[in-house]
């Protein structure tokens, strides 16, 4: 199968692609690779993949040194609709996994366009595509933002989701929407994964597992909203990358049951704040200096993930501790920021 990974340079996209050219796919990854965080960190997944730095153009496909033409990477933009159709038209997917996504909830209050512009008219290119070039089979991210001031818990794909506090969620509960209708009206069978607190190696530098880390090996103090009074559903790299992969390849053997189908993918044994900090402390062998701070809008006061769809239509649970997921991410951060 020819597969398309869209965000191949963000951090599950790279470890996705990774793991799919492991298994013997053919893969095509596509970023914009914008500035949002840093773009060495990119770069350097990349580099991880076979593809340089000095290679890259816009809108100009280019093959692995490491995989050949088992993987190949393309910088476009998701919402330049008239290269995403050519490249469609060009490549002839069996199955597009659409990670690509302007992330980051607090950010959304800064620029908001960003987020229309990539998240949903971006989304609408992929699936545009995937309808008029006979693509059957789409994976796409959501997030755990969407449960928004839910107060039930464990939170469950069968909660109403109508209460959006970031423009973020806001824009990933329009991709599950469209996702919806694409799938009603073309017969393109969707799968969303609703991703909670992902973390772990090659991780972005707005996430807490990173920032914490890295103010914490360098003196420097860290943030902790709502006074610590916060948890979060943790859920390290590999069981995420691990679900996608089951579902990829229940895809491929046309096993996939349903037209449409959202499920939550998580760790589903939520962590308090103040507990994750300890646990990197604990890893480093360096206290941490905390700054106590009030709620931060668009911020929510806790994750948990219901599962039990993702166990009963796909036999899959995460199932890695955050001890050990810190341990994982503590030593890449000191390979790569330190050593190197």
């Amino acid at each position: 199968m020819k597969v398309l990974v869209t965000g191949a340079a963000g951090f599950i996209g790279y470890h996705l692609s990774e793991q799919l050219i492991a298994q013997g796919y053919q893969v095509v990854g596509l970023d914009n690779l914008n500035d949002y965080y840093d773009v060495n960190l990119k770069f350097g997944r990349l580099a991880q993949l076979g593809i340089a730095e000095h290679q890259i153009d816009y809108n100009v496909k280019i093959s692995s040194s490491k995989h050949g033409a088992q993987f190949s990477f393309i910088q476009l933009n998701l919402e330049d609709n008239q290269a995403i159709d050519h490249l469609f038209a060009a490549e002839k997917f069996d199955l597009v996994c659409n990670l690509a996504a302007q992330a980051g909830v607090r950010y959304s209050l800064e620029k908001p366009f960003q987020y229309v512009d990539s998240n949903v008219t971006g989304f609408l290119s992929i699936l545009e595509g995937c309808r008029n070039h006979g693509v059957k089979k789409l994976l796409y991210a959501s997030s755990s933002s969407v449960y928004g001031l839910n107060e039930k818990i464990p939170f469950s794909v069968t909660d109403t989701v109508d209460n959006p506090i970031s423009l973020y969620a806001a824009t990933k509960k329009a991709n599950e929407l469209m996702a919806h209708t694409y799938s009603h009206l073309f017969g393109i069978q969707t799968v969303g994964l609703r991703f909670f607190t992902v973390y772990g190696p090659w991780g972005r530098p707005d996430m807490a597992m990173f920032l914490f880390t890295d103010a914490i090996l360098n003196d420097r103090p860290i943030q902790v909203f709502n006074e610590g009074n916060l948890s979060r559903d943790f859920t390290y790299i590999d069981d995420i990358v691990g679900g996608m992969l089951t579902i990829v390849n229940t895809f491929k053997k046309d096993a996939v049951q349903k037209p449409y189908s959202l499920y939550n993918i998580g760790n589903s044994k939520p962590v308090k704040l103040l507990d994750f900090i300890e646990a990197i402390e604990k890893t480093t062998g360096k206290q941490a200096i905390k700054e106590m701070l009030p709620m931060q809008p668009g911020d929510v006061e806790r994750t948990w993930a219901d599962v039990d769809g993702l166990i009963n239509d796909f036999d899959y649970t995460p199932s890695t501790s955050v001890e050990k997921g810190v341990e994982e991410f503590v030593a890449w951060y000191k390979n790569f920021y330190i050593t190197n």
